[in-house]
């Protein structure tokens, strides 16, 4: 490639001075060919290719490179071809006998000319887009993976993040009852990728059938849904560099909390510092345009919307229910009847009819069974055999004085004296744990081993009176008996003592 100098001295020479293309030629030592190029370009103009390469070993093999790469795009992404994968099926399955650089060649090309082009948005005020990311993290001196929700406002590049245990129904619903909290009202409408908790399915016509969850949801706030290209994550970009930005800034390196409550009440502290941030190309900061956001917003309505996934089922002959993998405990009553779950973030409430008969906290473990002892003292009251081996009682974390007051019903009265016991454990279901430990502790002190002492002492304690008890009327209870030694008694000693 010829110098921008000679370009200049020939250029010169034949515009300015008149000197002939040949003449130029042989004083300038190039071809005319060459000079009249120089006189067409300011600058050397670099190669250029003036039809296509011809690739005789390569081309009649580019319609099947081109069909391996179309079929690779249905298949995961890493399980799709490399070039050498594709070389190699090209040699052994038709016969290619070209080297690997220039199928290498070929597919970079291809790929390039292949990928997306993308067109800059401009966000309107009021508008939000949504989604679910990954992290780990400690919560409680336990690592996990930490599911959190993210709406963005794409106008302002304002977001609020939340973290929760699992991407469930529940954390779906309760991430957007957040969400409108912490910016004080309702977006005009929200993009979704087609998540299976929002969308049941996508049409032929490019519709969606909404879950029944979803449209409660979307009925109570009012908001117009919107919906990106099946696996076209760029459809709601913004929303996506926020679950990135929120991974890289917040959760690296893991976060340590003792409780999601915590780690959330954290989360939110940065979402709000983040206000005074001025991002590139804007010269307002993300709080001032913030308000235009803000400003577009509906109103909230009176009550959040109750943010649950609610199940049918019946409980067992164990009186448990199962829910999400998990089995939660009901009163023995209501075993064999049909109940109706509501599974929230951190709790699962259990109700039949209009009743609500038991609560618990939410288990994410596997196989996992929760117990409320108290379901089942009316049962084990009536097979006091079972009592030793009870499920629902192991781990039920009692005073120590219960676990004394069980040993002494039961050395002393037997069969009868286990069933005492869960009558005194029954006890709990009418008064105070205080109330009830009190009395127990006080029948200890006074050898006053039965349910009816207990009952008695946890009545005076509730109503502020000294207890009445006649320890006459426990005759099971052994009692010592002191007498005076007699001489007699004692001289028979000395004399056995002697032979």
């Amino acid at each position: 490639m010829y110098s921008v100098e000679l370009y200049n001295r020939v250029r010169r020479a034949c515009h300015v001075e008149g000197m002939s293309k040949s003449e130029a030629a042989r004083v300038f030592g190039v071809d005319r060919k060459t000079v009249a190029k120089i006189l067409k370009h300011s600058v050397p103009p670099g190669y250029r290719r003036t039809k296509p390469p011809v690739r005789p070993k390569l081309d009649p093999f580019i319609p099947i490179i081109d069909q391996i790469l179309e079929d690779d795009k249905g298949r995961l992404k890493k399980q799709r071809h490399t070039a050498k994968r594709i070389h190699q099926r090209l040699r052994d399955e038709h016969g290619f006998t070209g080297g690997i650089t220039i199928v290498t060649d070929y597919v970079r090309e291809k790929k390039r000319r292949s990928r997306e082009v993308f067109v800059p948005l401009s966000h309107a005020p009021g508008h939000a887009q949504v989604d679910f990311g990954e992290a780990l993290g400690v919560i409680g001196d336990v690592e996990c993976k930490l599911h959190y929700f993210a709406m963005a406002l794409p106008h302002s590049d304002a977001f609020f993040i939340k973290a929760y245990p699992a991407e469930t129904t529940e954390a779906f619903c309760d991430g957007h009852n957040a969400a409108f909290a912490f910016f004080g009202g309702v977006p005009l409408s929200i993009l979704y990728d087609n998540t299976t908790i929002a969308v049941a399915k996508i049409c032929g016509d490019g519709k969606r059938d909404r879950t029944k969850t979803f449209a409660e949801l979307q009925s109570h706030y009012l908001f117009d849904d919107k919906f990106g290209r099946p696996g076209k994550g760029n459809d709601k970009g913004n929303v996506e560099g926020v679950i990135g930005y929120g991974r890289r800034n917040f959760l690296v390196p893991a976060p340590r909390f003792g409780s999601f409550d915590d780690l959330n009440d954290w989360l939110e502290d940065q979402c709000l510092k983040r206000h005074d941030d001025i991002v590139r190309g804007h010269s307002e900061a993300i709080g001032e345009r913030l308000m235009r956001d803000l400003d577009a917003l509906m109103v909230l309505p009176a009550v959040p919307y109750d943010a649950c996934e609610k199940v049918s089922t019946r409980a067992t002959s164990i009186s448990m229910v199962r829910y999400r993998n998990n089995d939660y405990s009901v009163p023995v009553a209501y075993a064999h009847h049909e109940v109706q779950i509501r599974g929230y973030v951190g709790e699962v409430v259990i109700g039949c009819g209009a009743e609500v008969i038991a609560r618990h906290r939410r288990s994410y473990e596997k196989a996992d069974m929760i117990f409320d002892p108290m379901h089942f003292l009316p049962l084990l009251e009536q097979k006091v055999g079972a009592l030793d081996q009870a499920a629902p009682l192991k781990g039920w974390d009692l005073p120590g004085e219960f676990a004394t007051l069980h040993r002494l019903l039961e050395a002393r009265m037997g069969k009868k004296g286990k069933r005492e016991y869960v009558q005194v454990l029954r006890l709990l279901e009418t008064f105070e744990m205080t109330h009830v430990h009190g009395a127990v502790r006080q029948a200890l002190d006074l050898g006053a081993i039965g349910y009816d002492a207990v009952k008695h002492l946890v009545l005076c304690r509730v109503e502020r009176r000294p207890p009445r008890l006649d320890l006459d009327i426990y005759p099971y209870l052994p009692r010592a008996r002191v007498e005076t030694t007699k001489p007699a008694s004692y001289m028979s000693l000395m004399r056995g003592a002697g032979a």
